[in-house]
């Protein structure tokens, strides 16, 4: 997608604070941060919400689940964090590009 924002942060057109990063996956600092410690972890793959996402993406969106308490806790989060996915307008998305907020005070 071209005129996606996380798109280019995955493709390396916009630069971003990263602290993750494989194959299927980047992780970086939100640039407006709503906690000490908040990161958005978005798949290279663009999907625009998790309404949109099918079957066919039940590998990736488990892949990332279960590699946010290993990011959370690299970036000084080990004794804790919340997770948010906002989906939609109504769910109060703006980038509609799929993304997991990973957020919390470092202890």
């Amino acid at each position: 997608m071209t005129d996606c924002i996380f798109c280019k942060i995955a493709d390396k057109q916009i630069p971003a604070d990263i602290v993750y990063e494989d194959n299927d996956m980047l992780c970086f600092k939100d640039i407006n941060p709503a906690a000490p410690v908040h990161l958005l972890l978005i798949p290279k793959q663009h999907l625009v919400s998790l309404a949109e996402a099918g079957p066919e993406h039940e590998a990736l969106l488990g892949k990332m689940m279960v590699k946010v308490p290993e990011i959370a806790e690299a970036n000084g989060l080990g004794y804790g964090f919340k997770t948010h996915i906002n989906t939609g307008k109504g769910g109060g998305q703006e980038v509609f590009h799929l993304h997991i907020h990973i957020m919390g005070r470092p202890v």
